[in-house]
């Protein structure tokens, strides 16, 4: 039955003059709201989404709902995640400036250890500098 509605539509849209589209179109403003610096979408993050809907009389504020909790859940997984990287990223630049470090002190060693010039070479070298 699935088959049949389906090449039955696939018929009608290939012999039809409209072009049919599949691709979803661009959110309404979306072009917009990133230049400024907001949100793809007003529901994504701001006092809308974030601010609780209601508040008590006495002026308590009202239980935080589902989606809050969420949302604050998953900022906190992505700051967590964002400092264990930029720890990883420190540790893995001391450990290259460590072995740059030991590099030059092992070549600086290599220097020490060739013939020091001597008689005329020596006076020459001196003159120079």
């Amino acid at each position: 039955m699935a088959a049949t509605v389906r090449t039955l539509c696939c018929s009608v849209l290939r012999n039809s003059s409209r072009q049919f589209s599949t691709t979803c179109g661009v959110q309404a403003g979306e072009k917009w709201r990133k230049e400024h610096g907001l949100s793809r979408s007003g529901t994504e993050y701001g006092p809308l989404t974030d601010l609780p809907d209601w508040s008590y009389a006495d002026g308590r504020p009202a239980p935080p709902m589902k989606g809050q909790l969420r949302r604050r859940q998953e900022k906190e997984v992505l700051a967590r995640r964002i400092v264990m990287l930029s720890a990883e990223m420190d540790k893995g630049i001391e450990m290259w400036r460590e072995r740059q470090d030991e590099a030059k002190r092992v070549e600086d060693h290599k220097k020490s250890l060739l013939f020091k010039p001597k008689g005329k070479l020596l006076m020459k070298k001196k003159s120079q500098s």
